[in-house]
């Protein structure tokens, strides 16, 4: 629906339904299967400076983190992103095939090595042992990152990231067979180049994140 629109289509979400109907279509169903990184207060817990305030005015001045996991075969597979709130780009990201320290400051240093000179983000995330770490709070600090942190046990704190990650996995996880963790590595870093450059949003003008990050720096 979202392409059509933004196409010059009128058209609405049950006009959709009766034409998925027609050609017997069905769409995939988000699943509640999220990872539990919380451990209890391990270490310092900042304030929740965002306060579900989900927008920016200006690349990489809202940050937002967190890991998934996957469950391929009979391993498992994590995925620690990083997403900028002014267009919803995910700017950095690993994948492990353990959810560990090193796996976070190869998330970190793709971060910095995006950070526009002059730039003080804020940087948001739930309370997992991994954003209570001293390295990972010491890293932040070093790069004049502010921490930020959602309150326990409030998940929406963290909304926009969590909504990445339903549509994520509803777009390409769900339902889908993977012959192994390498393989589907390789299809989750094709959906993350797809979801930066080519899927578009209505609520970014009809654009993808990079172009609409790419348009407002020309305009």
């Amino acid at each position: 629906m979202v392409v059509l629109r933004a196409n010059g289509y009128h058209i609405n979400h049950k006009t959709v339904l009766k034409l998925m109907r027609c050609l017997n279509l069905k769409g995939k169903q988000r699943k509640n299967d999220k990872y539990h990184s919380y451990k209890g207060e391990i270490g310092k817990v900042a304030d929740n400076l965002l306060k579900r305030k989900f927008y920016a005015d200006k690349p990489f001045e809202k940050l937002t983190t967190d890991v998934t996991e996957f469950k391929v075969g009979d391993e498992k597979v994590y995925l620690s992103p990083v997403m900028d709130l002014f267009n919803r780009e995910i700017v950095s990201y690993s994948i492990s095939l353990s959810p560990n320290l090193k796996q976070v400051r190869d998330m970190l240093q793709g971060l910095f090595d995006k950070l526009p000179d002059g730039a003080r983000p804020m940087f948001h995330s739930d309370q997992g042992w991994q954003y209570q770490h001293a390295e990972y709070q010491r890293l932040l600090t070093e790069h004049h990152i502010t921490q930020s942190m959602s309150r326990k046990g409030n998940c929406m704190d963290n909304g926009a990231m969590e909504n990445f990650f339903g549509r994520l996995k509803v777009e390409m996880f769900y339902g889908e067979k993977f012959e192994s963790p390498q393989g589907f590595i390789e299809k989750l870093e094709e959906y993350i180049h797809y979801y930066n450059c080519e899927r578009i949003s209505l609520k970014l003008k009809g654009m993808s994140p990079v172009q609409y990050r790419t348009h407002s720096q020309t305009t």
